[in-house]
């Protein structure tokens, strides 16, 4: 991990109990940690939505990978086009 330590620089929380950290921070997640009254760690972190952890999952990434896989030894083509076309009208 590499990064650089800059000094303190002191911040005024404005009227609406808002700080800026910075225009390379905007839009960005970060966690707060209060660990002590007054004393805050401020992170920056990526955070999953719970009803997309799975994607995350050693499982999801296998089938991912051999759907891939698939998809290169498997390029895609018009070549059947028509014909997928004609059955498509036919059962419609």
């Amino acid at each position: 991990m590499s990064g650089t330590v800059s000094p303190p620089t002191v911040k005024l929380v404005g009227a609406n109990g808002q700080i800026s950290l910075g225009k390379q921070y905007a839009g960005r997640q970060v966690l707060l940690e209060e660990q002590e009254p007054g004393v805050w760690l401020v992170r920056t972190a990526t955070v999953i939505p719970d009803n997309e952890r799975w994607l995350h999952t050693p499982q999801a990434a296998a089938d991912l990978g051999k759907a891939l896989d698939w998809a290169i030894a498997h390029p895609a083509s018009d070549e059947q086009a028509d014909v997928l076309m004609e059955r498509l009208h036919k059962d419609s």
